[in-house]
Parts: structure tokens; C-alpha cells; sequence
């Protein structure tokens, strides 16, 4: 995945002179590969300057990510089912590592890391693969997917000629491969595999470490080669990736990338239809016109595969999120949400487009463009063979204005920053910014933990609830004690999120802040990334970094009282650090600390004897699975207490009824983690982002994305709900755990199913008068097309309402319409008659529905919102 430190055009020049002589090198020792070679049996993958070639035949292929651990098996058919139906030719995922090979030849493939199983479902689907072994991820994943053990084999430093790192990284990508081989899931075997990847963006890097880097460069592309898999392999953000691996862009934007190759084609490994979360930041937003202008450009540019990353974002179960501070969630809004529904309007509005995409297919492959100026910020590509085939996208870069423009003496109007496309070079038959597929209405639907049991408030009191404290501080027998800090991460190795920091101070009776009932002052300084203080076993104070500044400081007076005093700071890491030069390097815990107050002065701890423990008592007990729960440690309850730190919670709930996705509300609860019949939920932490920062109503999709752009949720808790995947529920008798750092309200959690209430839409007379669902073939019939608006509701369900309906010049945007001052009064009627008890209907705007002679000198729109149940 992606950093935002991407090389400037000025700067990747110099670079890419100052290596020539490497590239030469590279390409030199490699030559013996001839990409036209690369196959075995079965389906000869190849490439040209244009495409990859399957079997003969030029492909335009489009891509999803879907990444098999951040969902559950019993999710995977439906979403690389629903991926297809968008449009989609290709499944790409990385290999994850560190899931995989949890400790030196221990490896695990099984549950969410079933990677065979997860390839046979995209083959029996009918699609494609492009397996990023890597195995280097970065992706926001804990330590970017390489195993934490590894750091601590002497003489190794990652992504680097290291030669611990690179007989590690090797055994695991042949481990891979040879897996892959004896399932036949190449391409070359008849699987579905026809790409392959070796290391990720190491191109962003590569610099900082010197010789050493270019020679891990080559190294990595040697070893893969090596590997005779049969198909291509791919280097993304690889600025000197050598013959015949082939380099790939990774951005918001890639049409005016180039291969360093000509004979490569162009291939866009990483579109980002959104952005990641961090706890306490807000929630960013790519809106579907940007993301399919983006789209367009680079079909329009040369490109011939591109992959969505992600399509699916999914959940960072348990602590597999990284960053730090990447929240639980990774939704990314992308087209697939992170419970697996459609996201309307933008997997619709992708679908369309890669329909009509797919139209142009042919054209496009096979013959060069033709650049026509038709403004200063207005351009057209023209792909024409003698055949009459003939495809032209019509672009305007202006950010701002709508602009009207002359092709092939026809008018053309383009809506700011959009791309036309005109698969027989004269019919509009898809515009980006122009948006004529539905809107879900999703909401989160509160429900019961235990339904079977109600009170006249609905909540979940009449639980039989368990409860378990931790003591804070260290529990059971210290682990060390060592003069000074030791480093947060090199203590825990990551088993665990938390490390206790303990000691004790001894206070004279005739100090100052006792006599005056005041207090002292406690000064901290730490690496990160969060910590609880507890004084005498009372919690004192809590404070965090955030995913922009990691570390942090503070200070909070402390009570302490005469005689001896126990100062405990439970250190806690939000995931480790994905990706960056030296990256394994970065430590976490307190690095300083000193009390103010005392009459002799400022007392300085930070070098004094400290006594350490790692990890919580419950982690210890392992009471969170789902078998051996300990039950003798457990005290029953009949009111779980309320704003109690480090304390454990469990009780036995239903399976929420229906089959919607379901989430756990956590909006009454502080910081933790949570279980399900001992499946690991995740961190949940409802940190709110701050009101001040600036968050949009209603996002311009007009200019150049970046992630600050389209933000919303300012003020509000970054994440409130957290994905419970519907096949970790057994009928009745679930056991859910919850272990609270800081204090909450465990009666107040809930379970929520998100759900779909509604649909809505609207079509305007300036959208392309095409019905894209029903175009088979670039040969345009004016006559056989009209602009329609479809509605679907969830299956199962139906059209129960009309909460709106207008034809005129209706204003306002899904969920918020309202009449304009000019409007058919049978819209209603019209929408009613078609659409009604209905799962879906298709209403067309046309002279023999609406009366078209309202609003003559107004473009005429019809508005649409309809309720499902």
C-alpha cells in the first residue's frame, strides 16, 4: 500500500539518470528472460508494449482487491460474486506473511488465512488473479505484514541486502509459490493466477538505503524470476524494476504514468477509491465522479489493467491493524463495504463504466491514439483502425467550468473535470460526472443482545453479566526490573498490546502539596503510542499520540499521600508501523518521567529501577476463548459496574434474527478489545475527532483528490461500530468478551444490523440518453436507448413507500429532495404505478412518461426516493 511521499516529476528525473547505470546492470543480468518466454502448460500469459496477452488475445482487464484475512471465508463467494456483477475481470490480494508463518516453519492456512481456498473461489467464479506475494505489504497491516520474530534474527534488517532478511523473505515466497504449484493455480497450470508481485512500492525507498538497496532491488526480481511460475511478475512503484518484470504506478491519478520500458504496458496496481481511518482523525470520502474520472483517464491514456485498492476494504480483525493507530475498521469506502453491501452510488456508478469500458475493448488494444486538442484544457483521444472501429474519449481538465466543444463537427458538452466516451466516436455513452445509478439509504439498526429478554427501555440490563479485574500494576510475579526504560515493542514483541511500568516513591509527611491538600505533577514523555496512569491503583490519567505524531507528552497532577506510593503506566501500542525506511526500528513506551512538587526539587524516575510486566492478567488466563473460560475467576453480576478501568466483561448472547451484517455499538464504551465466541472483533476505541477541523456537507468532486479533501465526521467518534461477521454466531449461547481499559458503560453496548431502508436517485436531461445496462455492442441505435433510472431494493424485500418523487427541476440530494418551483404533479402517481411493491423497476425519462413540456427553458430532472422492507 501506499505512502504519501511520492517523488516529484523534477526529482524521480534526476533519479532515474543518477541510476541509469544500475538499470543497465539490471537489465544486463536478466537478459536471458525473454518475456515472450515466460510460460509452461496451459494458458501462455504474455506481454507486449500494449497489454498482457492471455492466450493470444489482448486483454483490458479490471481489478479488485479483496483481501481474504480482512474478511471471513463465509463472506468470500458473495463479495468476489458481487465484484463480478460490478464489472470486474480480475481478484488481487497480497500474501500476508506474518498470518501465515507465525514463528520460523510454523506456518497457518487456516480460517481467514486460507489462501487456497480463497484462490479456488475466484477460479470457480471464472476470474482472474494477481497474487502480490510481496511479501512486504505494507497495506496499513501490523509491520506491513512481515512477521515481528523476524527482527529479532541477529543481523537482520529488512528490505535491504541483508542476508538473514533475504533467506527468510525467500524461503517464504518459494513456500508460496510451491503452494500454488501443487494447487495449480497459476495461469501457466490453468489457474487463475496471471500475475505475480515481488516486494511493494520499494521504489519510495529504495535511495535510503544506499547500494545496499539497488542490489536487494535486483536481488528481489532475480529470486522471483527464479521462481518459473509462468506467469509475469510485477514490481510496483519500482523506478528501475529490471526486463521482463514490470513496473507498476500506485496513486489517486495514473494516466500520465509510463513504464520505463516501452515495451511494457501500463498497468495501475493501486486506485485508491478512498482513504483509510485512524482513531480520533476523521472520516475521509472519495466521491464515485472522481474515482471513475480517474478510471476513464487511464483507459484513455494507453492503460490496460487497473485495480482498485480496495474494492473491498474490510475489517482489521483483532490487532492485525498497524499504522499506528489504523482504526479497526477498513472500510475505505470502497465500492464493497466493510459488511459487504454494495455501495451505492459508487459500485453502480463503476459498473456502468466498466461496461462501457469493456465496449471499447478492442479499438483500444489494438491501435494507437490520436491526440486532437479541442481546448486549452479540453483534449481528445481518437482509437481508429481501418476495420471502421473507432472509440474517442473526450476530456475537460478545467476544475472548474463546464465547457462546450466542437469533435468531428458535432457539439459536445463537458461538465468540469469529467471524461466522455464515445464507443463509436459520436454517442455520449457514459460521462464520469454525470451520475444516473441509485443511492442506498444504509442505516445501523439497534437490536438487543439478548432479545429474549426485554425491559421497558430495550436495553440489555436483564444480561447476566461476569465480570473480571485486572490489578493495576503488576500482576502475579514481575517479569524483570531494570534500571531506566526499556523499549515498549522489543519487551512484547508484539504479543500483546500492553506493557506495565511500575515503581515506587516514598512521600514525606510535611511535603508541601499534602499540607495543602494539592497535588503533585507527573511529566511524561514517551515514544508512544498510548497510556493509562494509575496511581496508588487509581487511574489518573489517559493520553495518546495520533496517526500523524505517534509520540507524545504531558503533564497531569497526581494524588499521592504520605509514605509509599505505587506510580503504575500501563504502555500501550495501537498497532505497529507499516511502512517507511527503516521502519522496524521504531520503538514505542515512555522515555521520560519526573514528578514536580516536592521541596528537594523535580524528582527524575527515568533512570531509577523500574519493574516491568508483560501484558494483562486476562491475556495471561486466555479467558477471552471461547473454551476453558476459567469460570472460577468470574464474578456474577446482575448490574455490571459502570466507569470501572481494566476490568473484563462476558455474557451469553442471541444471534441477533434476519441475516443482515451485524456490528457491535460501542459508543458508550472507552478504549479495549472484544470477542465473539472467542473470534478476536478487534480494538475498539470510540475517539472522537476534534470540532475544529474542517469537514464538508457536500464534497466537489471537481479537482485533483487528496485525503483531507472530502472529509466528514468532525466532532464525532471515528468509529462506533465494529464488524461481527454473521458466521462467528451460533443459534443462541455466544459468548461475548470485553475487556475495558478505561471505564464505560457495558450495559449500553449493543448490536446493530446495517441495513438497507431505501433507495434513491435522479436522472437529468443532459445524462447520456443510454440505458448502459442493456448496450451489447459499440454499434449505437439512438432510437433503442433512453436515459433510465433503476431502483433495487435488498433481495427479499420490496418497494413499500414513496417518499418522494418529481419531475421538474427538483433540488436537494438523496434523503434531503425537494420540490423546485416547477414539477409534474403525476410524478408520483407515475413512480407509484411502476415501482410499488416492487424489488426493482426502471423508470425512463420520456415523453410518454413525464410531461416534458414543463420547465422549457430549464434542464428537466427527475428525483426519486423509495423505502424497502
Amino acid at each position: 500500500m501506499k505512502t504519501m511521499s511520492h517523488f516529484s516529476s523534477s526529482f524521480l528525473f534526476v533519479f532515474l539518470v543518477s541510476t541509469a547505470i544500475c538499470i543497465t546492470a539490471m537489465s544486463s543480468l536478466l537478459a536471458a528472460v525473454d518475456a515472450a518466454n515466460i510460460t509452461i502448460n496451459g494458458n501462455i500469459v504474455t506481454y507486449d508494449r500494449r497489454s498482457l496477452i492471455i492466450n493470444g488475445q489482448r486483454k483490458l482487464l479490471i481489478s479488485a482487491s479483496i483481501h481474504y484475512p480482512r474478511s471471513v471465508p463465509a463472506m468470500w463467494p458473495g463479495l468476489v460474486q458481487l465484484a463480478k456483477e460490478g464489472g470486474v475481470d480480475v481478484i488481487e490480494t497480497y500474501v500476508f506473511w506474518n498470518g501465515h508463518e507465525l514463528s520460523p516453519d510454523n506456518y497457518y492456512f487456516g480460517g481467514r488465512y486460507d489462501l487456497v481456498k480463497f484462490c479456488k473461489i475466484v477460479q470457480q467464479a471464472g476470474m482472474h488473479m494477481i497474487l502480490r506475494i510481496g511479501p512486504f505489504v505494507a497495506a496499513e497491516w501490523n509491520y506491513g505484514g512481515l512477521p515481528v520474530w523476524l527482527h529479532y534474527v541477529p543481523g537482520t534488517t529488512f528490505r535491504t541486502d541483508s542476508e538473514p532478511f533475504k533467506h527468510y523473505m525467500q524461503k517464504f515466497m518459494t513456500y508460496i509459490v510451491n503452494l500454488m504449484k501443487q494447487e495449480r493455480l497459476f495461469a501457466s497450470q490453468g489457474g487463475p493466477i496471471i500475475l505475480a508481485q515481488v516486494e511493494n512500492e520499494y521504489g519510495n525507498y529504495e535511495t535510503a538505503y544506499g547500494e545496499g538497496g539497488k542490489r536487494y532491488a535486483l536481488w528481489a526480481a532475480r529470486m522471483a524470476l527464479s521462481q518459473d511460475t509462468g506467469v509475469p511478475w510485477i514490481m510496483c512503484q519500482q523506478y528501475d524494476a529490471p526486463d521482463p518484470v514490470i513496473d507498476t504506478c500506485n496513486s489517486f491519478y495514473c494516466d500520465q504514468f509510463k513504464p520505463i520500458s516501452p515495451n511494457k504496458p501500463k498497468i495501475w496496481t493501486e486506485n485508491w477509491p478512498g482513504w483509510f481511518k485512524t482513531f480520533g482523525a476523521r472520516d475521509p470520502h472519495r466521491p464515485p465522479e472522481d474515482v471513475a474520472y480517474s478510471v476513464a483517464r487511464f483507459f484513455q491514456k494507453g492503460g490496460s489493467v487497473m485495480n482498485y485498492y480496495m474494492y473491498h476494504g474490510g475489517t482489521n480483525f483483532g490487532r492485525t491493524a498497524g499504522g499506528p493507530f489504523i482504526t479497526t475498521s477498513y472500510d475505505y469506502d470502497a465500492p464493497i463495504d466493510e459488511y459487504g453491501l454494495a455501495r451505492f452510488p459508487k459500485w453502480g456508478h463503476l459498473k456502468e463504466l466498466h461496461k462501457v469500458i469493456k465496449l471499447c475493448e478492442h479499438a483500444l488494444l489494438n491501435n494507437d491514439p490520436t491526440l486532437l486538442s479541442l481546448g486549452p484544457l479540453q483534449e481528445a483521444d481518437v482509437y481508429e483502425d481501418a476495420s471502421g472501429a473507432c472509440v474517442a474519449f473526450l476530456s475537460n481538465m478545467d476544475d472548474k467550468d463546464d465547457k462546450v466543444v466542437q469533435f468531428r463537427n458535432i457539439s459536445y458538452q463537458l461538465p468540469a473535470w469529467s471524461v466522455s466516451i464515445l464507443p463509436d466516436c459520436k454517442n455520449v455513452v457514459f460521462n464520469t460526472a454525470k451520475v444516473g445509478c441509485q443511492t442506498s439509504i444504509v442505516n445501523m439498526e439497534p437490536l438487543d443482545l439478548h432479545p429474549t429478554v426485554r425491559s421497558p427501555k430495550r436495553d440489555i440490563k436483564a444480561l447476566q453479566w461476569e465480570v473480571f479485574k485486572e490489578t493495576a500494576g503488576v500482576w502475579g510475579v514481575a517479569d524483570f526490573t531494570k534500571n531506566g526504560f526499556v523499549d515498549h515493542i522489543n519487551t512484547t514483541k508484539d504479543t500483546t498490546d500492553y506493557l506495565w511500568y511500575t515503581i515506587s516513591i516514598f512521600v514525606n509527611e510535611e511535603e508541601e502539596f499534602l499540607q495543602n491538600k494539592s497535588s503533585a505533577m507527573l511529566f511524561v514523555e514517551s515514544k508512544g503510542h498510548a497510556m493509562h496512569v494509575f496511581i496508588n491503583h487509581v487511574l489518573q490519567a489517559s493520553v495518546s499520540g495520533n496517526g500523524t505524531v505517534p509520540h507524545f507528552k504531558f503533564g497531569t497532577p497526581i494524588v499521592l499521600k504520605a509514605g509509599k506510593n505505587d506510580i503504575a503506566l500501563l504502555s500501550m501500542t495501537v498497532g505497529l508501523q507499516t511502512a517507511g525506511s527503516f521502519y522496524e526500528w521504531i520503538g514505542a513506551g515512555p522515555t521520560s518521567v519526573k514528578v514536580e512538587g516536592f521541596k528537594s526539587g523535580t524528582v527524575d524516575l527515568s533512570a531509577s529501577t523500574w519493574t516491568y510486566k508483560v501484558g494483562l492478567h486476562g491475556e495471561y488466563l486466555r479467558i477471552h476463548e471461547s473454551g476453558g473460560l476459567n469460570n472460577k475467576i468470574w464474578a456474577l453480576t446482575s448490574e455490571p459496574p459502570k466507569q470501572q478501568p481494566l476490568t473484563w466483561y462476558k455474557a451469553v448472547v442471541d444471534a441477533p434474527p434476519g441475516d443482515e451484517p451485524v456490528a457491535l455499538d460501542m459508543i458508550h464504551m472507552g478504549k479495549g478489545l472484544a470477542w465473539l465466541n472467542g473470534q478476536e472483533i478487534g480494538r475498539y476505541w470510540p475517539r472522537k475527532s476534534s470540532k475544529l477541523e474542517k469537514c464538508v456537507t457536500q464534497c466537489d468532486y471537481r479537482g485533483k483528490f487528496n485525503p483531507d479533501k472530502c472529509d466528514t465526521g468532525c466532532g464525532e467518534p471515528t468509529q462506533r461500530w465494529y464488524h461481527v461477521p454473521r458466521s462467528w454466531f451460533k443459534p443462541s449461547g455466544n459468548i461475548l468478551v470485553i475487556f475495558e481499559e478505561t471505564g464505560g458503560d457495558p450495559s449500553q453496548i449493543r448490536f446493530s444490523r446495517r441495513k438497507v431502508s431505501g433507495a434513491c436517485g435522479h436522472l437529468s436531461e443532459d445524462h447520456p440518453s443510454f440505458d448502459v445496462e442493456y448496450l451489447q455492442g459499440s454499434e449505437i441505435k439512438n432510437d433503442e436507448n433512453r436515459a433510465t433510472l433503476r431502483l433495487k431494493c435488498p433481495t427479499n424485500t420490496h418497494m413499500s413507500a414513496v417518499k418522494f418523487a418529481s419531475f421538474g427541476n427538483p433540488t436537494g440530494t438523496c434523503g434531503s429532495y425537494v420540490q423546485g418551483d416547477c414539477h409534474d404533479p403525476n410524478s408520483a402517481a407515475l413512480v407509484e404505478k411502476v415501482c410499488l411493491n416492487q424489488n426493482e423497476c426502471a423508470l425512463e425519462m420520456s415523453s410518454g412518461n413525464f410531461n416534458m413540456q414543463l420547465c422549457p427553458s430549464t434542464v428537466k430532472k427527475l428525483a426519486v426516493e423509495v423505502n424497502c422492507s
